[in-house]
């Protein structure tokens, strides 16, 4: 598979190190770029404050970026606004993605009747390749600790 573009969602939850680990690991081994990308949705914007909010979001950004950086991965970032599964599949169209790297929480259920699944939303919507990633328990600590 020749990648040149890997989108990576990320929610910052406990999943994003893991999801960031499988992205910078294909992105540079391939020499393709690495793209994290948040989407701030509706109804986040009203439960904090802006400024903070946003602050916080740079922060998570640039702790995922150097940590893919520092593995060897071109990266950018971006921060959309919207449905995330929409802007998601969106961003992969404008910024053309050939694999979207993207984190699988393992809701079943009411919880996800209730919350829905943007990655379910991406795999069935996006043009291009989409790779799960389900975090593991290791993983938690990793995220406790950037």
């Amino acid at each position: 598979m020749n990648l040149t573009t890997v989108l990576c969602p990320l929610d910052f939850s406990v999943a994003s190190a893991p999801i960031v680990r499988y992205a910078t690991a294909l992105a540079a081994a391939t020499g393709a770029e690495l793209r994290l990308v948040h989407v701030l949705e509706p109804q986040l914007k009203v439960a904090v404050p802006s400024a903070s909010r946003d602050l916080e979001v740079a922060r998570y950004l640039a702790t995922y970026r150097a940590m893919a950086e520092e593995a060897g991965a071109r990266v950018s970032t971006v921060l959309l606004q919207g449905d995330a599964a929409t802007e998601i599949v969106e961003e992969a169209k404008r910024h053309p993605a050939d694999l979207v790297v993207i984190g699988a929480h393992g809701q079943t259920g009411l919880t996800r009747f209730l919350m829905g699944s943007t990655a379910e939303a991406v795999v069935r919507t996006a043009s291009c390749a989409t790779l799960l990633v389900k975090p593991c328990a290791t993983d938690t600590l990793y995220r406790q600790s950037a």
